[in-house]
């Protein structure tokens, strides 16, 4: 007989990850955030050069059809209530990408996404810091930047080269996302299995995403994202941005990226959207976080696949 008409996950197993969801939780609640619902179902969507979002056509009271978009992250709508006043608000829900599946992915996941006013670079980090300490019983993290670790697990050393070296060094290396990628899977990723904790941040500037880029000083480098993201035993399992603000640089990065998703052959997305009424009627500083939950029960009950711990991953949903 077929058994798969059964949860990927154990009875046990599902009891567990709903003890962690409770301490999730009672981390932010205890620190005056509140917990929001945003529709998985929109309009907008975030233009990622590399994230397909899967588009449903759908009539809103006898409206023609148009596209809705299940949400690869609660992002957008989140910002919409930062801008509206919140000062604290986190979620926890479903999010959607089209074709990721595997030891680490699903096409289907649950998302944890955060974002506080006020805060800074470093206390975004400090508070992602903070969470993976309390969730996993982590030491505190090693701080690396993306150069450095470039530094010392590729052996470029940038401070050591004048600057046109260095300049033309970087865009050897990271002039195409093909480099960046094998850089990050092949060279930094494994060199970070041997911390139990690690944030990596100040990312190149064309990996900002819906970050804040930073002018440096450092030789050959002249800007940075202000962007980080956490590995867990070299398991990347956050993304943080001290959060971009300005509408027209957002503006410009999605056409930039619909240019990139045209070369490559994938579909354009809309450029406009909510979100930038919401930039330009006022975002506050703020920092935000997304950690996707699934790996981070992988991590804290010892499993080596993310459908170990879901309920049905897509190939029994």
């Amino acid at each position: 007989m077929n058994h798969d008409f059964l949860p990927n996950a154990s009875i046990e197993v599902l009891r567990e990850r709903a003890k962690i969801l409770a301490r999730v939780r009672q981390f932010f609640d205890s620190r005056d955030f509140f917990e929001v619902q945003t529709p998985i179902l929109s309009r907008d969507t975030v233009v990622d050069q590399h994230i397909d979002p899967l588009a449903i056509p759908i009539s809103v009271q006898g409206d023609p059809e148009v596209p809705f978009y299940l949400q690869t992250s609660p992002e957008f709508a989140m910002k919409r209530i930062m801008a509206a006043g919140a000062s604290a608000i986190y979620q926890i829900g479903p999010a959607v990408r089209a074709d990721e599946v595997g030891r680490h992915h699903n096409i289907e996941f649950t998302m944890l996404e955060w974002y506080r006013v006020a805060d800074s670079y470093e206390a975004g980090m400090d508070l992602l810091d903070e969470f993976a300490q309390d969730l996993l019983g982590l030491p505190p993290a090693k701080r690396l930047t993306f150069y450095d670790a470039v530094h010392q697990y590729c052996g470029f050393d940038f401070n050591a080269m004048d600057a046109l070296q260095t300049a033309d060094k970087i865009r050897e290396i990271l002039g195409s996302e093909d480099l960046l990628e094998t850089v990050l899977v092949e060279k930094i990723e494994p060199a970070m299995a041997k911390f139990p904790s690690l944030i990596l941040y100040d990312w190149p500037a064309n990996q900002a995403a819906l970050a804040r880029i930073r002018d440096t000083d450092r030789p050959g480098i002249s800007q940075v994202a202000e962007r980080f993201e956490l590995y867990v035993a070299g398991h990347e399992i956050a993304n943080g941005y001290h959060e971009l603000t300005d509408a027209d640089a957002l503006c410009s990065r999605n056409r930039e990226n619909n240019l990139a998703r045209k070369r490559s052959g994938r579909v354009e997305l809309p450029t406009e959207s909510r979100l930038l009424d919401a930039m330009r009627y006022g975002l506050p500083e703020c920092c935000g976080v997304a950690l996707g939950i699934d790996r981070l029960m992988m991590l804290a009950m010892g499993k080596s696949t993310i459908c170990e711990v879901m309920a049905f991953d897509s190939r029994r949903a």
